[in-house]
């Protein structure tokens, strides 16, 4: 059920109704999205390599007649008897650490082949194309907080590169082809979301947060703890998604779309700590390279061409995920229960 706050995408009828892919569809972000447009009355092509995406976020779809799900890579292009699209949503590439750096040469390819081949999709049906970009492409900003304008302060040859260039890289990719091609292009930068299904083993530090503590065991916080976020709640994070798809105006270049709350990584673990009723301890570790030390989107672009801001509190939002958290958790528990039984 679609909470009423986040109302911009109404129903549509059959008439009005788009046909949509969304590539890494499984996963966290894309599950999410994928759920209000089927809402919203639309059509959906799932596309996912299940790398990081899980069957799971998307099993609530399966009954329905307007999704469709296809295992595939991006970095092929994507088969002709999918038909038409009227719109293509590229959220496909690992979005944490752990993942991104699991295979460098992969997430720098999804980054650039990917994206080129849902570029030439779009092209071929005469597609709106959105480009899931991140926060990530302003390194450890030297400005504060960050305005889309900001270059950024990006190590090229660093452990997180592969991810912060491969996403600028994929800013040029989209900007360049959509005006060569005459194509309508969206490029939105997000900042920190969390929310249910994100994956319990991402390394995010809400979700390693909340693990942690729903386990008893110490919270890992790297460095001092006094480095900042801004967290988003991923419904408004989606609302944000979809109010830049489909406004007409004119968008000119990337837009950021996140919770400009700032708060220290010890404000955050207390906060989880209390309202997961856990006795973790915290404990830290040294700060890993290029992690950077604050972190708040500026939103006057996304206020003034969409009138987006974020609705959801930090302790809504936190007791949303805890209770799906404590849900996989007891799930995993009962699972391993049964099969030492058997």
């Amino acid at each position: 059920m679609t909470d009423d706050r986040f109302s911009y995408a109404t129903p549509r009828d059959a008439q009005t109704a788009k046909r949509i892919a969304v590539s890494g569809g499984a996963g966290f972000l894309g599950s999410h999205l994928c759920g209000r447009l089927i809402d919203a009355g639309h059509h959906v092509t799932c596309i996912d390599n299940f790398h990081t995406g899980r069957h799971a976020n998307v099993a609530h779809l399966m009954s329905s007649d307007r999704f469709h799900l296809v295992a595939q890579d991006i970095n092929e292009p994507l088969d002709e008897a999918l038909g038409r699209f009227d719109q293509i949503y590229n959220l496909a590439c690992p979005a944490s650490p752990v993942h991104y750096q699991y295979d460098r040469v992969k997430t720098a390819m999804t980054c650039s082949i990917g994206t080129l081949n849902l570029l030439k999709r779009a092209a071929a049906d005469g597609a709106r194309f959105f480009q899931a970009s991140t926060s990530e492409i302003y390194g450890d900003p030297e400005i504060h907080p960050q305005v889309e304008s900001y270059r950024g302060n990006v190590n090229t040859v660093g452990p997180r590169s592969c991810y912060d260039e491969g996403k600028r890289f994929a800013e040029t990719l989209v900007t360049d082809f959509g005006q060569q091609h005459g194509l309508t292009t969206r490029i939105v930068r997000i900042f920190n979301t969390y929310g249910p299904r994100m994956h319990p083993d991402d390394g995010r530090v809400v979700s390693n947060f909340i693990v942690q503590a729903l386990a008893g065991r110490d919270i890992t916080i790297y460095g001092t703890g006094e480095q900042t976020r801004s967290f988003c709640f991923v419904d408004d994070l989606i609302e944000g998604f979809i109010r830049l798809m489909e406004t007409d105006e004119e968008i000119d270049g990337p837009v950021n779309i996140g919770n400009p709350n700032e708060i220290t990584v010890n404000d955050l673990a207390r906060r989880v700590i209390a309202l997961s009723g856990s006795g973790s301890r915290l404990v830290y570790h040294p700060l890993p390279i290029d992690d950077p030390r604050r972190r708040k989107p500026d939103i006057s672009r996304a206020l003034a061409h969409l009138r987006w801001s974020p609705l959801v509190p930090l302790e809504e939002g936190l007791e949303q995920t805890i209770a799906y958290f404590a849900g996989e958790l007891e799930g995993q528990r009962l699972a391993q229960s049964g099969a030492s039984a058997s």
